[in-house]
C-alpha cells in the first residue's frame, strides 16, 4: 500500500533555468539528475510513503553542500537530505517536491586521531564500514543499531540507539563535533575533538536527532573507545515476560555490567527460528532474555555473568545458558537482528518504536497483546529490555487495503495513547518522520511544540529544509 504525497501551496517546482544554475554549483553534471529518478529516491526503507523531487543532487564536499543550500535559499526551494534511506517514518521522503540531497557519495573517513580517541567521517559513512574500520584497529565505536548499512549522518539525525545502548549510551553521547550547512547555506562549526564544552548553546545537541529539520550534517567528530578484548553471552529462558522484566531490572541494580539485554517472546522467537533455520533451546519458554557483556579481559566477562546467573536464577530464570563460542553467539544474535525480516517473510507489517519506562516494559506489552486479542490484529514484540525501548510489528495478516488502513489506525492510537499514558515517549529511536507525526503531537505538551517551531523558524526562516517532518 503506497501513498503519493505532494502538498500544494508550499511546493515551488524547480524551473529549467534554474537547473542551470545548479549544474554552475555542482562540477559534475552526472551528478544532477533530473529525469528517470529512481523510485528509492523518494521513499524510506519500507516504500509505502512516496514523494516527489525535480532533481536528485549528489554532493561531494561541504562546499557543494553550501551551494545548493544557498541557491535553494534564494529561490525558496524545498530540499530534502537522504543517506542510506533505511529509516522507517518517512524522515526521507521529499513531500514537498524541490531537491534531493543524496550525501551517499560523501563518505570518507577523513582522520583517525588515536590521541585524542577520535574519528573524523564524512556523513555518508556506513556503520558498518565504521565499525570494522576502527575495530581493525584496536578501537570501538559502540553505538549499535540494527541497521548495519545505514549512515553515520543518518544515524546522528536520528539519534540511533541500537541494543549496547544499556552499557554504552546512544549515538548523542558518541558524537565530540559536528560541521553542518543552515538551511540559507551558511556552515557552522560546533564541538570539536575535546571531551568537554560548555561554550554558550549546544547547537551540536539540537542538531543531534533534529531529523535534518534544521541543518545538514556534512562532516561528523566521534569518540571511540578501546575495544574490548572479550565478549561473551547469555540465552536466559522464562515462564513469563514480568518475570523476565522484573529479573533485568534486579539485574540493573546489582551492576553486573551486561552489554545489552534484549528482550523476545516466544511467538516472534518462532518465526525467527523458521525463517533463519536454527532452533532455540527451551522452547516451552514464554518469552527470552539475551545478554552479552563484555570487557577487558575473561576473568572479568566471566565473573559478570557468573554474577548475572546468580542474579536471574534468583529472580526465577528457567536456566542460564552460556554463549561462549563466538559460531554460536553471532547466530543467536542474528536471529534477534532477523525478527523484523521474519516478520516481513510471513506479511507487510507496520514497525513501532516506543520506549516506556523500563519497569513498564511488561506492562506494556501486557496492553499490546491485550489490543491483539481485542482488535485481532497480531503484534509482535521484542526489543531492549535493559532501556525501556520496545518494538512492536502490527502484521497486516490477509486485510484489504481499507480494513488495514482502519485497523492500524486504531491499534496505533490505542498503543501510542498507553506508551503516554505509561510514562513513555513517541520513539527511542527511529525518530517521528512523517508516520509518527500525529502520535507524536497528541502526546506532546503543545508548549514544546511551539517551541520546536520558534527553533525551526529561526534556523529555517523560509522553510525549505525537510519541511513537513517531526512537528
Amino acid at each position: 500500500m503506497r501513498r503519493r504525497l505532494v502538498r500544494p501551496g508550499i511546493y515551488q517546482k524547480v524551473e529549467v533555468g534554474f537547473l542551470q544554475e545548479l549544474y554552475s554549483i555542482i562540477s559534475d553534471p552526472q551528478r544532477i539528475k533530473t529525469e528517470g529518478i529512481a523510485e528509492k529516491y523518494v521513499t524510506d526503507n519500507l516504500g509505502r510513503l512516496q514523494g516527489t523531487c525535480d532533481a536528485l543532487v549528489f554532493p561531494v564536499s561541504t562546499e557543494e553542500v553550501s551551494g545548493v543550500m544557498k541557491w535553494a535559499y534564494a529561490n525558496s526551494v524545498q530540499v530534502t537530505p537522504r543517506g542510506a534511506g533505511t529509516n522507517l517514518v518517512g524522515s526521507t521522503v521529499p513531500e514537498h517536491g524541490g531537491i534531493v540531497l543524496d550525501l551517499s557519495l560523501m563518505n570518507r573517513i577523513v582522520e583517525l586521531d588515536e590521541d585524542t580517541l577520535t574519528v573524523t567521517v564524512e556523513p555518508g559513512v556506513l556503520l558498518a564500514d565504521l565499525q570494522a574500520y576502527v575495530e581493525a584497529r584496536g578501537l570501538f565505536y559502540p553505538p549499535d543499531p540494527g541497521e548495519k548499512q545505514a549512515t553515520i549522518g543518518g544515524n546522528i539525525s536520528t539519534n540511533a540507539g541500537g541494543m549496547r545502548a544499556v552499557k554504552y549510551g546512544v549515538t548523542r553521547d558518541y558524537v565530540r563535533g559536528l560541521t553542518a550547512v543552515l538551511p540559507s547555506g551558511e556552515v557552522i562549526h560546533t564541538g570539536g575533538k575535546v571531551v568537554k564544552d560548555s561554550s554558550g548553546l549546544s547547537l551540536k545537541h539540537l542538531l543531534i536527532g533534529s531529523e535534518g529539520t534544521l541543518g545538514i550534517i556534512t562532516e561528523c567528530v566521534l569518540k571511540l573507545i578501546p575495544k574490548p578484548a572479550f565478549v561473551m553471552g547469555a540465552l536466559v529462558p522464562f515462564d513469563s515476560l514480568k518475570t523476565g522484566i522484573d529479573a533485568v531490572i534486579r539485574l540493573i541494580h546489582e551492576n553486573v555490567g551486561p552489554t545489552a539485554i534484549e528482550f523476545m517472546e516466544r511467538k516472534v522467537v518462532a518465526l525467527g527460528e523458521r525463517f533463519m533455520g536454527v532452533s532455540f533451546p527451551y522452547p516451552e519458554a514464554s518469552a527470552y532474555i539475551l545478554l552479552s557483556f563484555d570487557g577487558n579481559s575473561e576473568g572479568e566477562v566471566r565473573s559478570n555473568a557468573e554474577r548475572a546467573r546468580q542474579s536471574v536464577v534468583r529472580s526465577g530464570a528457567l536456566d542460564f545458558l552460556l554463549l561462549e563460542d563466538k559460531e554460536t553467539l553471532d547466530e543467536v544474535w542474528k536471529v534477534r537482528g532477523a525478527l523484523v525480516k521474519a516478520v516481513e517473510a510471513v506479511s507487510e507489517q507496520e514497525p513501532v518504536d516506543i520506549v516506556v519506562p523500563i519497569n513498564k516494559t511488561a506492562d506494556f506489552i501486557a496492553y499490546a497483546n491485550k489490543v491483539e486479542q481485542e482488535s485481532g490484529v497480531q503484534l509482535i514484540s521484542f526489543g531492549h529490555a535493559g532501556d525501556g525501548n520496545v518494538h512492536l510489528c502490527v502484521v497486516r495478516g490477509e486485510r484489504d487495503a481499507e480494513a488495514w488502513r482502519k485497523d492500524l489506525k486504531a491499534v496505533m492510537s490505542r498503543i501510542y495513547g498507553k506508551s503516554h499514558e505509561l510514562g513513555g515517549l513517541t520513539s527511542g529511536e527511529h525518530g517521528i518522520g512523517l508516520s509518527k507525526k500525529p502520535y507524536f503531537q497528541k502526546a506532546t505538551d503543545p508548549a514544546v511544540i511551539a517551541a520546536m517551531k520558534q527553533i525551526k523558524d529561526a534556523l529555517d526562516d523560509r522553510h525549505i529544509l525537510n519541511t513537513g517532518k517531526i512537528f
